[in-house]
């Protein structure tokens, strides 16, 4: 994956979400009749700039992307005219100055609805939720679990894919749950169980949960040939194409699809000569995989995935798809969770109960961003949603200069009946800046030693 690749992937994921948070305080502006000055998609010195409407609102695409504004009108920033005073900003009444500053969160949160709202209508592949044998003492083995058991409703709720699987128990781990599980064995038969993570410690949950509580995807052998090859991947580079069979790799041979991915994890890096089969000529490859952060190590990557017969495909793989209203509802609720789960989160930190490693920076985001769009447009999407509720969850923490910090000095406002003063402002200013640097601080340190230790 190159760096102009992962560069521009960061930069559209950046203005898409930035573009969206103004959006919603632009246009709660506009219909409370607040008249805006800039709308404003980066810092510095504009790039593109266009006056656009009645107002001549200025339509900026600045230098520097890491953030965005919308300048309204507001007679605390420079005179306004007489006739222009019941559209400045802070003219209007603490309910509608509260709209258009919640504006901007909410549609973050908005877009990830619309976007996971798509993703369910459009439907896509997903591993079944398949269980492998559980790995002997660990919490799965003891509630009784055995490999080939389809995991069908956890606590009651329906379970269709192993992404849901995964998000149930992790959920369940971090809050010391005992989970009900039901599941339908190879026989056919309706079996429960409980699966106890009262145990699971903190740092379990951070790293490779599932595995550490024995929930292991079921994987059917498969032959060690390329299915798909992602456009840009270290597999492309390398000459390889979808329908190469991989016969050797190092001098050793090579039977099956599991065998050739060990080899490939374990050389980040690493140049690995492959010798693969193709339209009956034999010929060797050299391969450098890319080095991404797995569970706190370094793993060697190609981008590619293996050829899936149909036979196999039936049995691992489920196409989810829904209708408008349940796609709507289901969007709502997944954003819903995943706002909370980033609230406790944080919450977690702050306690000292989960690790301050889990805060990545731009480095780390900008690196999710390749990767994702790397592995296509559903992947990317995905990303952008995800993205989208942190910067939502993020902006309505109450911390002064943040969008969360204007609410909370609004509702004071509204409770004591006028405005916080100026000296409690800039106080709280000087807070919310010195917070703001310390997170700065813990995400730009996560993301150098992700960087350079993996």
């Amino acid at each position: 994956m190159s760096l102009l690749h992962t560069l521009v992937s960061f930069l559209v994921a950046l203005g898409v979400l930035i573009a969206v948070h103004e959006f919603g305080h632009y246009l709660a502006a506009r219909l409370c009749g607040v008249k805006v000055l800039r709308f404003a998609v980066g810092f510095g010195s504009p790039l593109v700039l266009r006056r656009i409407g009645r107002d001549a609102t200025e339509w900026v695409i600045a230098a520097i992307p890491f953030g965005g504004y919308v300048k309204m009108l507001d007679e605390r920033e420079a005179p306004v005219a007489q006739e222009d005073l019941q559209r400045a900003f802070n003219r209007q009444s603490v309910a509608r100055r509260f709209l258009i500053v919640i504006a901007g969160p909410l549609f973050n949160f908005l877009f990830a609805i619309a976007v996971y709202a798509g993703l369910y209508l459009h439907g896509m592949p997903e591993a079944r939720p398949v269980l492998a044998e559980p790995a002997a003492e660990s919490n799965a083995a003891k509630a009784g679990l055995r490999a080939g058991d389809t995991v069908r409703a956890v606590e009651g709720a329906a379970i269709a894919t192993w992404q849901e699987l995964r998000w149930r128990v992790i959920q369940g781990a971090l809050q010391r749950e005992a989970l009900r599980i039901e599941v339908l064995s190879d026989s056919g038969s309706v079996r429960g169980h409980v699966l106890d993570l009262r145990s699971v410690r903190s740092e379990d949950v951070e790293s490779d949960a599932m595995e550490r509580i024995g929930l292991r995807l079921f994987r059917l052998p498969l032959e060690p040939v390329f299915g798909r090859i992602v456009a840009g991947s270290a597999a492309e580079r390398a000459g390889l194409r979808e329908g190469d069979r991989v016969v050797e790799a190092e001098g050793r041979p090579v039977e099956t699809w599991e065998a050739l991915v060990r080899l490939v994890r374990d050389r980040p890096e690493r140049v690995l000569a492959l010798k693969v089969e193709r339209n009956g000529v034999v010929r060797v490859l050299d391969v450098l995989p890319d080095a991404v952060g797995e569970a706190g190590q370094r793993i060697g990557r190609i981008g590619a995935a293996p050829m899936i017969p149909p036979a196999h495909a039936e049995r691992i793989l489920v196409r989810v798809s829904y209708g408008l209203g349940e796609s709507l509802a289901k969007a709502a609720t997944k954003t819903w969770d995943i706002s909370v789960f980033s609230l406790k989160m944080l919450g977690r930190m702050l306690l000292g109960e989960v690790s301050w490693k889990h805060l990545s920076g731009p480095v780390t985001i900008a690196d999710y961003a390749g990767q994702s769009a790397q592995m296509g447009w559903l992947s990317y999407a995905t990303f952008l949603a995800l993205i989208s509720i942190s910067l939502g969850v993020l902006n309505l923490l109450p911390i002064p200069l943040l969008d969360g910090g204007h609410l909370m000095y609004y509702a004071l406002e509204a409770i004591k009946g006028s405005p916080v003063s100026e000296r409690a402002m800039e106080l709280g200013q000087r807070v919310g800046l010195a917070l703001l640097l310390v997170m700065m601080a813990f995400a730009f340190y996560n993301d150098l030693n992700r960087l350079f230790s993996g």
